[in-house]
């Protein structure tokens, strides 16, 4: 990222990001007093480091930057919670464009997608997380707005489907468009990231999506050091700090390794289909062959690199 991109905006309209306050203040005051003085517009209301603060965007961060702010997220992780972890920078695979579809003929809204997420992915345990939400809707309708997610009975139920809707991964991503400071964007493997330690936490991304994909952390996550996923990524499953947003990520800690997502594999039913769009001999590439799918709400224009269908 850089303040002089031609197509940015001009100087006076350009939204405030760590940069561009470095840019104003951070000469002037030393760096213990840097994080203080800029306080009110920090995404956090737990205190910040000032190495944190002045950490570069991700993109323009070098090999041996970002392992230097790996180390510091490895401490702190130890620090706060007791738990060794390890956290990765997994770069996305040459050739390969991830695509995820699931068969809405064999889901039957038993949530175990949704358990495996929120174990995986170090969600907040208080809150119950997950990037994932089971719709029970009524045959005949694809209108998402009206599933109903808090059902409590025994499924499937008569005259009901069920339709998991996670992150789509859309290739013209709205939450991407309208973030102020470029802390999300589209991966050359078309998975949308979000890095946490340059949200600001505005929202803005929630509010654009129109799967309702994005969550915001209202408080540091609870998750007992016992229970933390210690195989973690810069980029994916570590856990967040207060204040920022989240989102599906298609498990890049282990996709980018040649693993399959989490909730594909807690999956008891064999609905979800995962794999590269890029590969013609991919599991994924013979569903959109051989069989009908559909993405949700098409008319935006967001293409999707998630998709439905029924047998």
């Amino acid at each position: 990222m850089s303040d002089k991109n031609p197509s940015s905006p001009a100087a006076g309209d350009r939204p405030v990001s760590r940069r561009t306050l470095a840019k104003g203040i951070g000469t002037t005051l030393g760096l213990g007093a840097f994080a203080a003085a800029v306080s009110p517009l920090m995404r956090r209301t737990s205190e910040v480091s000032a190495a944190e603060f002045m950490q570069q965007h991700y993109k323009d961060l070098s090999e041996d930057e970002r392992a230097e702010v790996i180390r510091r997220l490895e401490a702190e992780a130890l620090e706060q919670s007791g738990r060794e972890v390890t956290i990765r920078d997994q770069a996305p695979i040459p050739g390969t464009k991830f695509g995820y579809a699931i068969n809405l003929s064999l889901c039957n809204g038993n949530g175990k997608c949704v358990e495996a997420c929120h174990r995986e992915n170090n969600h907040d345990r208080d809150t119950n997380q997950s990037y994932i939400r089971v719709l029970e809707m009524q045959r005949g309708s694809m209108d998402m707005e009206k599933g109903n997610t808090t059902y409590d009975h025994t499924v499937p139920a008569e005259d009901k489907f069920y339709l998991p809707v996670q992150c789509q991964q859309c290739d013209n991503p709205p939450c991407v468009d309208v973030c102020p400071v470029e802390a999300t964007w589209k991966e050359q493997d078309g998975i949308v990231v979000v890095d946490y330690n340059w949200c600001i936490g505005c929202r803005y991304c929630e509010a654009a999506c129109p799967y309702h994909a994005r969550r915001f952390n209202w408080k540091a996550p609870n998750v007992p050091a016992e229970e933390i996923n210690p195989d973690q990524g810069y980029l994916s499953n570590r856990v967040r700090p207060q204040g920022v947003m989240e989102k599906c990520h298609f498990c890049l800690h282990r996709t980018r390794e040649g693993k399959l997502p989490a909730c594909l594999e807690a999956c008891p039913t064999g609905a979800r289909i995962f794999g590269n769009l890029l590969d013609p001999d991919s599991d994924i590439r013979w569903v959109l062959a051989n069989k009908q799918v559909l993405v949700l709400k098409e008319e935006l224009g967001t293409v999707p690199s998630f998709f439905y269908f029924f047998d």
